[in-house]
């Protein structure tokens, strides 16, 4: 294969680029949402089958993103054109690209909206603000914030101005930078907080809780909520991992990296369910109390805990930095799309995205006060965002690139990029996208639609 020239830096490293793939992966859903879901679905019994699907779908998957975002050294818009072109089909497959972009831009603004959430929150919880603080006034607390226009602007934008000045530096000096010290701060905080977790008298409840081996809560609708948040933790379907793998260096083992990527995402999922429910379970307050969970019962445990206002400010830092390192992925594809067909540098290419995202997430937090009236197809635009992300474009995205990858990319070039010396390894992966990651992403999709729209 003839070298690609790429405007782009690489990631200084192999485990650069693992820490901010990670970084994209390890969001607000690995804090709140599957821990949740791990307890009540049958605890180790859904680990398993959890395991078991993100080995059959989202690794599978993953590796194609990052292998065509590698061959194809731009962001997802042109790779899955050039590649495309050299595989001799047409270059329409660049629409893939361009849907996972736009997917990406708008999760971006309304993810920006619940981050300034979690902004407020730290704020509150370091000025000590919420010390003692009961089931009611959190309560309150927290709709009185969905009401206050004014807050949540500040909070949002404040957010966005945090994500853009990263995309700014560029690979070297603004995402790898801001990697290097995001990641291990996530860790250490993590593993701060899981000690907390442990003097809180109720660890080994919150440890039965996730990891007792109940078969008999494991059901068929167990299974699909296993399958779909093994695609979606992974950020899969909008691009971020396709343009983090075009700065992978080559030569680097991209089966092993994702392989290793995944493993970190679950296990940050884990422990976070460790450091928080025990907490939860101290308070004798509610596990399953979804996004709630963070900005209602937390901050209530966190109150009425020695200790818990330090703890509670910390726990919020971690949150924010797992949607600090997430947001900087949904954006940073766009960019690079705007560097590459207009020649701009990166400062002017984030300023005109970042305003971008700023109005179109000042209509996303309308949604809970000026514009809680304002309906698109019965959905309000925060909602609307969302439910248009989550349940089509991600899943059709997903689904586009494993077939893509699996059935009109050359093989040749598939073992070009992903040198996996294994000949069955190969074969193993090769089956497994062609076959059951397409049909499981289309599960996802078709049960997802029917779910939102009955």
């Amino acid at each position: 294969m003839q070298e690609r020239k790429t405007i782009h830096e690489s990631w200084g490293s192999r485990w650069i680029f693992i820490l901010a793939a990670t970084g994209s992966a390890v969001g607000l859903g690995n804090i709140w949402k599957f821990p949740y879901i791990t307890g009540e679905n049958g605890g180790g019994a859904f680990v398993l089958v959890y395991l078991v699907c993100i080995l059959a779908v989202g690794i599978p998957i993953m590796m194609a993103e990052v292998m065509i975002g590698r061959r194809g050294q731009q962001s997802p818009i042109n790779a899955m054109r050039d590649v495309a072109e050299e595989s001799g089909h047409s270059g329409r497959w660049s629409l893939v690209g361009w849907m996972g972009v736009l997917a990406g831009f708008m999760i971006f603004s309304f993810y920006s909206v619940v981050a300034g959430w979690v902004l407020y929150y730290l704020a509150s919880m370091g000025a000590g603000d919420l010390v003692a603080i009961g089931s009611d006034t959190a309560v309150q607390r927290f709709e009185g914030l969905l009401a206050d226009f004014d807050t949540l602007l500040i909070w949002h934008t404040v957010f966005v101005v945090m994500v853009m000045l990263v995309i700014m530096g560029g690979v070297r000096k603004g995402l790898e930078n801001a990697v290097k010290f995001m990641m291990p701060a996530l860790f250490v905080l993590l593993f701060v907080l899981l000690i907390y977790s442990m003097q809180s008298g109720s660890f080994m409840r919150g440890w039965s809780f996730m990891f007792d081996f109940n078969i008999e809560k494991l059901t068929m609708q167990s299974v699909l909520i296993a399958l779909g948040h093994s695609f979606f933790t992974l950020s899969l379907g909008m691009g971020a991992i396709m343009a983090y793998g075009s700065y992978m260096p080559k030569h680097t083992s991209i089966g092993g990296s994702v392989l290793m990527i995944g493993g970190l995402d679950t296990l940050v999922a884990l422990v976070a369910g460790l450091a928080i429910f025990p907490i939860v379970f101290a308070n004798q307050l509610d596990p399953g109390a979804g996004p709630g969970l963070m900005f209602i019962t937390l901050p209530v445990a966190f109150g009425q805990m020695p200790g818990g206002q330090i703890f509670g400010f910390l726990f919020f830092m971690l949150v924010g930095l797992a949607a600090w390192t997430s947001a900087i992925s949904l954006v940073e594809p766009a960019t690079a799309w705007l560097t590459e067909r207009f020649g701009w540098h990166r400062i002017p290419s984030s300023l005109v995205l970042g305003v971008i995202i700023w109005l179109l997430g000042v209509a996303a937090l309308s949604s809970f006060n000026v514009l809680a009236d304002f309906k698109i197809f019965g959905f309000t635009i925060f909602d609307f965002l969302d439910f248009t992300t989550a349940n089509i474009m991600l899943p059709l995205g997903g689904l586009f690139i494993a077939v893509f990858a699996g059935w009109f990319m050359k093989q040749v070039h598939s073992r070009e990029e992903l040198a996996i010396s294994n000949a069955i390894w190969f074969k193993a992966w090769y089956i497994t996208l062609r076959y059951v990651a397409p049909v499981a992403v289309a599960v996802i999709f078709i049960l997802n639609l029917y779910e939102k729209l009955q």
